[in-house]
């Protein structure tokens, strides 16, 4: 290595650490390549690494034996390039942030006469576009406030309709259809909704003399949706007494390490006032490194597709990279981003409350956490699984063969990232490696979980392993399958135990140990999500296989089809010609021109 070190150029780039197996240690970037490398080692009077190193750097310096580098044009690419990298191979020694939502934000197109308040996630073409927010918790309810507190146009399509509606009825609409109200009047509706967007004392009073009035006619359902409302609304931002002189924008961003955990907290001010904030955990505490969470929370929250940025964005700490990241963020956003840690004054005041909120949340014992760190202590995980995905597949006699991922984070079912695959090999082996393939394809806009928990044995631990190597993804992995009993794996209820495969070797956990009951909660459930599927696909492949053979079409021609095509979704796509070359042409005429 101290060949590759002494002869690096003298650009920008990236490089990476990995050990005498492969493995990827730390990701890093650089202005100039050989003067940052060089910088972690001594050359006299023998190749070693610096001691003037932070202690994680050093450990990892000891590990490693191998060190590539990507050139790249400028210092911003390298910047952009390394955060890339960290998210998609999760290297031993980064600190990786699972915090990469992206947060809606309500926005209004003023360039038309009634205007309507909507929902994005991303910038809006437009010239007489505003946005507000950030809203990372409580913007749906605060949209669905603003319709029940003011007579705006409630739907796009009400404007095409040409009369008034029953929402003009109830009084929810003034019918600027049958232009019942002018664009001025209905103007000065919008600017009062504007402020209750960030002085929320009129909504919320509305929605609490709702929710009264409907307890009191006995619509309880109505009313607990109301209370649902104004919780959400409320919630929305920290209490603070923090008065600012001026209606600035900020955003302040703190991130605080703990013992087992640290925390992210964010904070948006709009207008002089706190209008959201959110906060989000993360693991890895025994390698954390201030400079690289600052940077990759901030190059995380501001992506391309960000609304609304701020001028001036607080952080808690001052980091090493904070002018470059101002400066790409000023490059991405065509405008001057300023990143600031006041040490006095109003702005000052902001960071120590967002500091508090750090402390008060790393005090909190989240129970439902203790159990992932006795599963990293039991099976020597890298870090506590806060975030699991968990693979199954589902068959009968090789037909509508399916897979399924579901998804466990922070405590609970994170189903909006559940996700259906239909594989096409034909073996149970076969088909997890199409699974984990495709997975690992993802992992660069959606990134690794911290442990995979597979359903199957050591064949299935070894071939995740070694799909993860090729990636070069660091990421611990558990396979749990029912033990065998005269070679057969028997899978009735209490027949045989389950098997616990991993790195450290083979594990056999007594029936009632809480940690085998949460693997088999996490395998069971993958279970029940690859199987409702396969029932799914299975009853509507049979109706498309019945279909085919009332036209004559018989089994062996729909297996040859299925064998070729893969789905019936494909031979539906597939041209006539495609058809007829696997089949012959009276097979392709029917089934192009027949419409079940």
């Amino acid at each position: 290595m101290q060949t590759i070190v002494q002869n690096l150029p003298s650009q920008a780039g990236v490089y990476q650490y990995s050990d005498s197996k492969g493995k990827l240690l730390y990701i890093g970037k650089a202005k100039n390549l050989k003067h940052r490398v060089k910088s972690y080692w001594r050359f006299t009077p023998e190749f070693k690494p610096n001691p003037t190193q932070s202690p994680r750097i050093l450990k990892m310096l000891s590990e490693a034996v191998n060190l590539e580098y990507i050139v790249v044009e400028s210092e911003e690419d390298a910047l952009i390039l390394e955060n890339s990298l960290i998210k998609q191979l999760k290297p031993k020694y980064n600190i990786l942030l699972r915090d990469d939502k992206t947060y809606p934000y309500i926005y209004i197109d003023e360039s038309v006469d009634y205007p309507r308040f909507e929902i994005t996630r991303k910038v809006i073409k437009g010239k007489n576009i505003t946005y507000y927010g950030p809203f990372p918790t409580g913007g749906r309810a605060l949209l669905d406030a603003l319709y029940e507190v003011y007579p705006l146009v409630q739907r796009k399509s009400c404007l095409n309709e040409g009369k008034a509606c029953l929402f003009y009825q109830i009084k929810k609409c003034l019918a600027p259809c049958e232009g019942k109200v002018t664009p001025q009047d209905y103007q000065e509706i919008i600017t009062e909704a504007k402020t209750s967007i960030v002085k929320r004392r009129d909504l919320i009073s509305v929605l609490t003399q709702k929710m009264t009035a409907l307890a009191a006619q006995e619509r309880y359902e109505e009313a607990s949706s109301a209370r649902d409302s104004i919780e959400a609304i409320t919630s929305l931002s920290i209490t603070s007494n923090i008065d600012m002189a001026k209606e600035l924008d900020l955003d302040i961003f703190a991130i605080k390490n703990g013992d087992e955990r640290g925390v992210i907290v964010k904070l948006f001010m709009r207008g002089g006032k706190i209008i959201s904030s959110a906060y989000a955990y993360f693991r890895h505490t025994h390698i954390f490194d201030e400079n690289e969470a600052y940077k990759q929370a901030l190059l995380e929250f501001y992506t391309v597709d960000t609304p609304h940025i701020s001028k001036q964005i607080l952080t808690a700490h001052t980091f090493e990279d904070g002018p470059q990241i101002a400066q790409s963020l000023s490059t991405r956003f065509s405008k001057k981003v300023e990143i600031l840690t006041p040490s006095r004054g109003p702005k000052a005041k902001l960071i120590t409350l967002a500091l508090q909120n750090c402390d008060e949340l790393l005090r909190k014992k989240d129970a439902n956490t203790i159990i992932e760190q006795k599963i990293a202590d039991l099976f020597d995980l890298s870090a506590i699984p806060y975030r699991i995905e968990t693979f199954d597949n589902s068959h009968l006699m090789g037909v509508a063969t399916v897979g399924g991922m579901v998804v466990w984070d922070e405590g609970k079912w994170d189903k909006s990232a559940y996700r259906r695959y239909q594989l096409h090999a034909k073996d149970e082996y076969g088909q997890m490696k199409e699974m984990l393939s495709r997975r690992i394809e993802k992992f660069k806009e959606s990134p690794a979980p911290d442990l995979w928990i597979l359903d199957g044995g050591q064949a299935n631990l070894n071939l995740a392993h070694t799909l993860l190597q090729e990636a070069q993804v660091n990421l611990d992995v558990i396979a749990i399958a029912k033990e065998k009993l005269d070679a057969k794996a028997h899978r009735a209820k209490g027949a045989a135990k389950d098997m616990l495969y991993t790195a450290e070797g083979l594990f056999e956990l007594k029936v009632n140990d809480k940690r085998l009951q949460w693997i088999q909660r996490q395998r069971d459930e993958a279970h029940r999500y690859a199987i409702t599927y396969h029932q799914n696909k299975k009853r509507k492949d049979d109706t498309q296989i019945s279909l085919l053979n009332k036209k004559g079409i018989g089994k062996a021609t729909v297996k040859k089809l299925i064998d070729y095509f893969g789905t019936f979704e494909a031979i539906e796509k597939a041209s006539a010609e495609d058809i007829a070359q696997v089949t012959n042409k009276k097979i392709s005429s029917i089934i192009k021109n027949y419409n079940p």
